[in-house]
């Protein structure tokens, strides 16, 4: 027997299960967005904070035979750089050094002013580069040239671009190798300072990378270098068989080749301020673009622990910002249609609130004091504007990483 239609006042209406699909959805957003605040608070509290808090760096024994360096600079095209860049070099107060040029293939002048101009350079020499290799890109043929013919076991990386913060960065920057079980290390390169927001969004995202790989080595868990300023041992080198494993991708001579060599016991940073080697940004937004396109291209080739770390770290940074817009909006649209909330949604939300709050607190602060210690890159009263703009920035970055075609062409650095 079919049972009897129930009462019009018994049925489910339309409103009725807009206000269950508006609690489920609420509910599910809630909870992801707590989860995402939690990630993000792991990540402050357990990694970052290594490079807030760390320890001065130590003075190393005065340098022996064996912990000579060879500085290595690769150039195509750079006169005016080195005419700036390799007085500074030769006046490292540091006993055993040379300065190496590599002049690739420069048609500016190079070639004369280092065959004629650098004779009262005591330090430096300098190769020349006359053709194009086929196998390997013309950087990673320069440096390993290079390494070939350096007279020491270590090696000191820096490009025509960039300027020393003191005739002690060479000092600084070889005394972690005076432990034998190092065999890398990360030093940090920051931008200077200029007007405008394409140099503060250079300047914060330099920053915040320095914070990430700086971090995660402190951690036992290095991806990454930067080519700037950057320290490791020849043998180490060529016990890796050099670039071979990525010697025809564009880019990727520094932190492909640390992703690859790196680990916990061999590496090391450091953050005395005498280290930092300082470069010139970008000045065009179409400039800036394809070098960070570039820098996106080779990450794609990192290994596949370091790839989730970071991919977790950068989601939840853009997820914290999103969520936190989605949900000010879900709370408005749910108010709308059944304002009523259930306890466990009023704990979700709250407790939302609270590790937002907690976290932006905590970034403002973990980050700041980095930013203190890393050349005031950053003012630390611009971190709550730098920590919004870069979850807008890594969102809009992946997206469009996601949907554009593969460039093929970049500059020679």
């Amino acid at each position: 027997m079919a049972k009897p239609p129930l009462p019009i006042f018994a049925r489910p209406t339309v409103s009725a299960y807009v206000s269950i699909n508006t609690d489920s959805v609420f509910t599910i957003l809630l909870t992801g967005w707590l989860l995402v605040l939690v990630v993000q608070l792991v990540y402050i509290l357990f990694m970052f904070s290594r490079t807030a808090f760390r320890s001065s760096d130590l003075v190393a024994a005065p340098p022996t035979k064996a912990s000579g360096v060879t500085v290595i600079v690769c150039a195509h095209n750079e006169l005016a750089n080195l005419t700036e860049l390799l007085p500074l070099l030769n006046a490292q107060q540091y006993p055993l050094f040379e300065v190496l040029v590599m002049d690739d293939r420069s048609t500016d002048g190079s070639r004369a002013f280092l065959e004629n101009d650098i004779a009262d350079l005591e330090h430096v020499r300098f190769l020349r580069i006359d053709t194009e290799p086929e196998h390997i890109t013309p950087k990673k043929y320069a440096l390993t040239i290079a390494l070939k013919k350096a007279t020491y076991p270590t090696v000191l990386l820096t490009d025509a671009d960039c300027r020393p913060a003191s005739d002690g960065w060479l000092a600084q920057m070889a005394a972690p190798l005076a432990n034998p079980d190092k065999a890398v290390v990360l030093g940090f390169s920051p931008y200077t300072r200029h007007p405008g927001l394409l140099n503060f969004l250079i300047r914060a995202e330099t920053l915040f990378t320095a914070v990430q790989y700086l971090s995660l080595a402190l951690a036992g868990r290095p991806y990454m270098g930067v080519g700037r300023n950057l320290a490791y041992r020849t043998k180490t080198f060529f016990d890796n068989r050099g670039f071979y494993s990525h010697m025809n991708v564009l880019g990727g001579d520094d932190d492909l080749f640390i992703n690859e060599v790196a680990t916990g016991r061999n590496t090391t940073v450091c953050l005395d301020p005498d280290s930092f080697m300082w470069s010139e940004p970008k000045t065009t937004w179409e400039s800036w673009r394809i070098q960070k396109r570039r820098h996106l291209n080779v990450g794609k080739f990192y290994r596949t622990g370091h790839k989730i770390r970071l991919g977790l770290l950068v989601g939840s940074h853009v997820l914290t910002w999103l969520l936190a817009l989605v949900m000010g909006i879900a709370v408005l649209v749910k108010m709308q249609l059944d304002p009523s909330f259930t306890p466990t949604e009023w704990l979700l939300l709250w407790g939302g609130v609270g590790l937002f709050a907690a976290r932006l607190l905590l970034f403002w602060g973990i980050v700041g004091r980095i930013s203190y210690r890393l050349a005031h890159t950053v003012h630390w009263l611009l971190i709550p504007a730098m920590d919004l703009m870069l979850g807008m920035y890594y969102g809009l970055a992946g997206l469009k990483t996601g949907l554009r075609r593969r460039q093929k062409t970049y500059d020679w650095r």
